[in-house]
């Protein structure tokens, strides 16, 4: 009996594993996600009826499937003409159950066999004969079994769901691959080849190659330049030929004057000698002529490739300083003394009738400055150059030196100033520490020569001829001032042997072996070179200042040092802080260079001063009135600190006439032009103060001639940056001992100076920290993460940074790119991370760049992302005219369009003026600032042209152009409340219209502002002053933020932004 069952099971088994292996060969079959069996589920349903078949007919016909106190049915096996018919599951009824009229037996207990998909149900009734089975698809599933059925379906969703983004992650890895590739293939293709890649020359061969090299560029330049310059040297000769036949006729009038005089002369001889008087006076009358069209007339610019004209570049900044050469001059040239001489007439008594025995009048004078800030002398910066005991033979080995220096030619005279650097005279000492060691610390004072001359050492000792020497500076206004010195040095053109790179503006070429770079756009040149293969050496130059670029730079060329020993690697600091860089760099050697140092005393103020640009401008006119000769250098914190002392200057000195000596106001900070930045190495004329009116940038980035009084507000601009806001905000803070100092040391460069601090010496010894905080400390970092992320380096928690930043601004860096779609769930750079990459952007306006692709709008969102990297320099507005420049101002942003579209409107306005002057003074528009968001702009084209984006545009369509805007700045988004504030969706904070702002109504009497105010705003920044303002501010409807952002937004986040009850 036993062996009868167990062959019937063994059998049922076989055929259930033959079914299966059918199955499985045709591909029907599926992984159960419940129980791991693999079948379909029809053939499902149909064998857990067979199994159930079998494990019944196992228990045997006499056997209970459960014991019950009231007596139960027992199941029996199932007919044989039943077996096997069903689809569904069966279940074992007793046949009174299934009576013709459905009455029968209430339902009984059952027992379920889940594990094999086995269901028994026992009647309710206590007859055990005539069993049947009937399908259970004709009864309501149990609630275990819909249970299980709906785990099943959730568990095979998520799977799906997991499934299907993972193939859209490798997709989109996929993708930025092809994308970097299609980018390496278009690098490749523009950059020509310099060298191919050969086993290394030996120093003296590859020099030697350099040079030949060299000689034939020079060749082909000289060739397809030979037809101008024979043009140009022809001229110059017609030009000396007729000033020469000129003085010729000259000179033999003036003889036969002097040899005939009483002399009788025949007619042919008077005739002959009347033809070349008026032969002189034509040719006379014409030179005249010549003369006076190019004073009135364009001048244009000379070239600076003839060693005589280096600085040419230069003479337009001169001209503005230059006295005035034209017609209106010559007519009175005695006209500013004739005003001096009314001014004066003005002030004098007129003497009248019984006052003869008046005394004279006494001469009126403004006050100059006011003496209500007094000095203490408190501190003296010691000097290794002691003035006053130089004795007379230093004096005059000093005086030789000088007249023999302005005896030789002008090369000569370059290579006896190099020779008197700090720096020359260790010269040999550096190569050979170069040489011996790949990376080494370089500490010297400023001016000392360390940023002109090592590279020109490196260049001559053939380092240059295995790849470029860069040098990064932190700001763009030295690393073109430097790069033009080098130029000259070198006696080459500025853009081919030596040129620089700053943002917005490339001036290299080729032949260029001396980069200066900013340190940003050396972080732009690892996207598309990660090892720096073109560069032999790489100097990071002042790097004691910590720039955030600076600090990041120094991670990655730490780390391309260990794979290519073949770099050079030298970090310069301008402070004795250099143990920390030895550490940071495996305890790298140290190689001092003292510098030249004369003393300086320096001078607190005896309380606070209440505002310290009045006090600046006192403490001039006091060093300009009793101080002997000697510039002065005035550190501000911004450009409209030095624009407005600037301004107060002239006021005071205005009148004056000759009661004071002559002031020249040179101010120098980052958006001024670079022919303007000229004057402020220019000597002084005789009986002359200079004053330099600077930013923190003459601290350490540029050495001034002259400088022998400094005036210290004590101030600087800091970007600051709070991480749970996500404000950033330029803020004016006191400045660190280290730059104080820094600062002091500016008036000790060529003799003894002094310092005058607008500040105490309690505040200095107890209220300034010693150094200033990094730069990576307080900035947003959303850009370097971005950028790091693009070199391929993901561990940003563990990145070798120097003074890692706060890792909640890190994280929130994190989550803002994520938020963007620059990150995936894993971290991983998408392909529209790596096109923001490329854009030198804050992420967000690099996004909204690429979202103006999706809604055809390139054209005016390449605009608009280039007037607001301008910054909020476009609109001025003039004191006595305010109303007029207002309602300039307003006329671009009629109809409440944003102040995105009236940035738009203005730059598309200047474009259809034929981008003219005359139209931005006439609309109180800054031109320089216009000048430069169009180069801006024309970059960003170039660039999103590399990254494959359509160039389109539709000005009409507003509402698809503020969704773009609206998909980078989603992040910043904020709601008007009942009070007229702002406050921000996900994290919420109040804020408020900035008063500039075109969305910011006037105020008029009798209108209610809230009702003019747009409910919801998207903004570019916040900005910090005596409240938190929102500035470039546009409109939005707030289902676009679930439009465009579903995964950062949600209707009911919104729904309960907008308040109960009511729609979005």
């Amino acid at each position: 009996m036993h062996s009868s069952r167990g062959a019937a099971a063994n059998a049922a088994l076989e055929q259930q594993q033959q079914r299966q292996a059918r199955e499985a060969r045709s591909g029907t079959v599926r992984k159960s996600a419940t129980y791991g069996l693999m079948e379909s589920d029809e053939d499902e349903r149909e064998g857990e009826g067979k199994s159930a078949a079998v494990a019944h007919e196992a228990l045997g016909p006499g056997r209970s499937s459960g014991a019950s106190g009231s007596g139960r049915s027992r199941t029996q096996a199932p007919p044989p003409h039943q077996q096997g018919k069903g689809d569904g599951d069966f279940v074992w009824k007793s046949a009174a159950a299934d009576t013709t009229d459905g009455a029968g037996g209430g339902r009984g207990s059952g027992k379920h066999f889940r594990s094999r998909r086995v269901q028994f149900t026992d009647g309710g009734d206590d007859k055990e004969d005539d069993d049947t089975v009937v399908p259970t698809s004709n009864r309501p599933k149990r609630k275990w079994e819909l249970e299980e059925e709906e785990d099943e379906r959730q568990e095979n969703e998520e799977q799906r769901q997991e499934r299907l983004k993972e193939e859209a992650r490798l997709r989109d890895q996929a993708e930025k691959a092809e994308f970097e590739e299609r980018l390496r293939a278009k690098d490749e293709a523009r950059t020509k080849k310099l060298a191919e890649k050969e086993p290394r020359l030996s120093k003296e061969d590859a020099r030697r190659e350099e040079l030949k090299k060299r000689y034939e560029a020079a060749e082909e330049d000289r060739e397809s330049l030979m037809p101008t310059l024979r043009e140009v040297s022809r001229q110059e000769y017609l030009r000396k030929r007729e000033e020469k036949k000129i003085q010729e006729l000259e000179d033999e009038l003036e003889d036969a004057k002097y040899l005939f005089a009483g002399v009788p002369l025949t007619q042919r001889e008077l005739d002959d000698l009347k033809y070349k008087e008026e032969v002189l006076r034509l040719a006379r009358e014409k030179q005249r002529l010549m003369n006076q069209a190019a004073e009135d007339g364009y001048r244009m610019p000379d070239s600076f490739d003839e060693p005589a004209r280096y600085t040419s570049r230069y003479d337009v900044a001169k001209l503005r300083y230059s006295e005035p050469e034209g017609a209106a001059a010559r007519a009175n040239p005695h006209a500013e003394q004739e005003a001096w001489e009314a001014e004066q007439m003005k002030k004098s008594h007129v003497t009248k009738v019984g006052a003869q025995d008046a005394g004279a009048a006494v001469p009126q004078y403004d006050y100059i400055f006011e003496d209500t800030m007094d000095f203490v002398k408190a501190d003296m910066l010691a000097g290794n150059i002691e003035e006053l005991f130089e004795t007379a033979e230093q004096r005059r080995k000093k005086e030789a030196e000088a007249r023999a220096a302005a005896a030789k030619s002008e090369r000569e005279k370059i290579a006896v100033g190099r020779s008197q650097l700090p720096v020359y005279p260790y010269r040999d000492q550096l190569l050979k520490a170069v040489e011996e060691h790949q990376i080494l610390i370089i500490v010297a004072e400023t001016g000392a020569g360390k940023t002109t001359q090592v590279p020109q050492y490196l260049h001559e000792a053939g380092y240059s001829a295995a790849g470029k020497i860069g040098c990064t500076q932190p700001r763009r206004v030295a690393a073109m001032s430097v790069a033009s010195r080098v130029a000259y040095e070198m006696g080459v053109k500025l853009g081919n042997e030596v040129g620089y790179s700053i943002r917005f503006e490339d001036c290299t070429s080729d032949k260029t072996i001396l980069k200066y770079m900013t340190d940003g756009m050396l972080l732009r040149e690892f996207l598309s070179e990660p090892d720096l293969a073109s560069y032999s050496v790489m100097m990071i130059d002042e790097a004691h200042e910590r720039t955030l670029h600076t600090d990041v730079l120094f991670g990655l060329v730490k780390d391309i040092a260990r794979f290519r020993p073949d770099l050079k690697l030298l970090i310069s600091s301008a402070t004795l802080d250099a143990e920390k860089f030895s550490e940071y760099f495996d305890y790298a050697p140290i190689f001092k260079i003292p510098g030249r140092r004369y003393p300086v005393d320096i001078y607190f103020t005896k309380a606070p001063e209440a505002d310290y640009i009045d006090a600046a401008v006192q403490a001039v006119m006091r060093i300009h009135v009793l101080e002997p000769d000697g510039d002065v250098l005035v550190f501000l914190t911004g450009q409209e600190e030095i624009e407005a002392m600037e301004e107060l200057l002239r006021q005071r000195m205005r009148g004056k006439g000759t009661q004071l000596a002559e002031m020249i106001i040179c101010p120098i900070y980052a958006n001024l032009p670079s022919e303007l930045q000229a004057k402020i190495f220019e000597p002084t004329p005789p009986g002359a103060r200079k004053i330099v009116l600077a930013t923190n940038i003459a601290e350490t980035s540029l050495t001034i001639d002259g400088i022998k009084y400094v005036v210290d507000p004590g101030f600087s601009k800091q970007n600051s940056y709070n991480p749970r806001t996500g404000m950033e905000s330029l803020v004016v803070t006191p400045v660190s001992k280290a730059s104080a100092n820094q600062r002091a040391g500016r008036a000790g460069r060529t003799s003894a100076g002094k310092c005058f601090r607008l500040y105490t010496a309690h505040s200095y010894e107890n209220e300034m920290e010693d150094n200033t905080v990094p730069e990576i400390q307080r900035t947003n970092l959303g850009n370097v993460v971005l950028m790091l992320k693009s070199l391929g380096i993901h561990d940003l928690m563990n990145f070798d940074f120097m003074d890692p930043p706060p890792a909640e601004t890190l994280l929130r860096a994190l989550e803002q790119l994520y938020a963007l779609g620059a990150l995936n769930d894993k971290g991983e750079l998408t392909k529209l991370g790596r096109r923001m990459a490329e854009f030198p952007l804050d992420p967000l306006l690099a996004k909204t760049l690429l979202a103006s692709e999706t809604y055809k709008v390139s054209q005016q969102i390449a605009t608009i992302c280039a007037m607001v990297s301008v910054g909020s320099s476009i609109f001025y507005r003039p004191k006595d005219k305010a109303v007029y420049a207002d309602n300039a101002h307003r006329n671009f942003a009629r109809g409440g369009v944003g102040d995105h579209m009236a940035l738009l409107a203005v730059y598309d306005g200047w474009a259809e003026s034929g981008f003219s002057t005359q139209w931005c003074y006439e609309n109180y528009i800054q031109v320089r600032s216009m000048k430069r968001a169009r180069d801006i702009r024309d970059q960003l084209v170039g660039l999103m042209e590399r990254v494959e984006i359509e160039m389109v545009g539709d000005p009409t369509d507003i509402d698809a152009i503020k969704k773009a805007i609206a998909s980078g700045f989603f992040y910043h988004t904020a709601q008007l409340r009942k009070d007229g504030s702002y406050r921000t969706i996900k994290h919420p904070m109040m804020v408020n219209l900035h008063p500039s702002s075109s969305l910011n109504p006037p105020r008029r009497e009798g209108q209610p502002i809230i009702q003019a105010l747009p409910r919801w705003v998207v903004y570019h920044e916040l900005v910090l002053t005596s409240k938190a303002f929102m500035r470039t501010i546009s409109e939005i409807q707030p289902q676009w933020l679930v439009e465009i952002a579903p995964h950062y937004y949600d209707r009911k986040e919104l729904l309960d932004a907008e308040g109960a009850g009511k729609k979005v």
